[in-house]
């Protein structure tokens, strides 16, 4: 139901619920607080986080999707939207949703232990390569991660047959693995891998980004190694569908003068391994649209019963 001239120019009006679709503490939960505690500000009225974390974050999807389109109900997710109805959790995408704007993208670093013989990424193909059916890459079934190697894979010119994929609940059980040598790669970012990285317990063998970070500034991109590749957790704001422009338009401003803050920046950047990215209407449609099509295209290489 579409909100009448007055009630769009009058928005927002009360509180305002951002569901996050996982539990408090997490990184998708602080950044999501962080920023919407400066966007309030220029908004007139509380943007009030609330956890509904459950079924593979699709509990909270679902609720934002069928709710009233009138710009008080908002969800702040990632690319797991897409990777649910790929994983066949869902029978719907970000196209369900109007896409208010991106924010904030946590780039992804394949690593090995410290006692292992890859140096970098592009030493992956040739040590699988050499060792057919024994190199070992960890993953959270149906994940990101997951996601991630099947595009490195298909980058890299490695056939997913001359691999072994090992499923772990989660990421700390991933760094437990990796410390005691079980496994040999596992795919990381600065917020879950960084300490280890730091201390030398891990070697980062390249960035999923078109740029080098300020925290990895010795660590080489995919790219500059020969493997066509990008890979982030990309964070933003979704309404449900029909809510109006104009709706969005003031929610996406609230958001983007948030991110202009130094003190929001500065933690997102030095605490969360997270490069800020703002991109709001049909730029962040043709970004979803991309990010999409590329998981679509790395699914068809996912066995997701195992």
């Amino acid at each position: 139901m579409a909100l009448s001239g007055t009630a769009q120019a009058d928005y927002p009006e009360q509180d305002i619920r951002l569901i996050i679709p996982y539990g408090p503490g997490g990184a998708t939960d602080i950044i999501f607080r962080l920023i919407s505690q400066e966007a309030e500000q220029h908004l007139g009225e509380s943007i009030v986080p609330v956890n509904m974390a459950g079924a593979g974050a699709t509990l909270g999807s679902r609720n934002v999707k069928d709710a009233r389109p009138d710009g008080y109900t908002l969800l702040g997710s990632h690319d797991t939207i897409a990777l649910s109805k790929l994983a066949g959790t869902v029978d719907y995408s970000f196209d369900a949703f109007e896409p208010i704007a991106l924010l904030t993208q946590t780039i992804n670093i394949p690593a090995a232990h410290a006692n292992h013989p890859v140096q970098s990424a592009a030493e992956i193909a040739d040590y699988v390569r050499e060792n057919p059916g024994q190199v070992r890459f960890s993953m959270i079934p149906s994940s990101t991660d997951h996601f991630f190697w099947a595009q490195f894979f298909d980058a890299a010119g490695i056939d997913m047959a001359d691999v072994r994929l090992v499923g772990y609940p989660d990421t700390g059980e991933q760094v437990s693995a990796l410390m005691a040598e079980e496994i040999d790669f596992a795919m990381f970012n600065l917020p879950s891998g960084g300490a280890f990285f730091e201390d030398g317990t891990f070697r980062p063998l390249g960035v999923a980004h078109p740029e080098r970070l300020d925290s990895l500034p010795d660590v080489a991109t995919l790219r500059e190694q020969g493997i066509e590749m990008d890979h982030s957790t990309s964070r933003g704001i979704f309404a449900p569908k029909g809510t109006p422009q104009e709706v969005q338009d003031t929610i996406a401003e609230a958001y983007g003068k948030a991110l202009e803050d130094e003190q929001v920046r500065s933690r997102i950047e030095n605490e969360f391994g997270s490069v800020i990215r703002f991109l709001a209407g049909d730029d962040y449609q043709a970004f979803l649209d991309d990010n999409e099509a590329a998981l679509t295209a790395a699914a068809e290489n996912i066995d997701f019963q195992n």
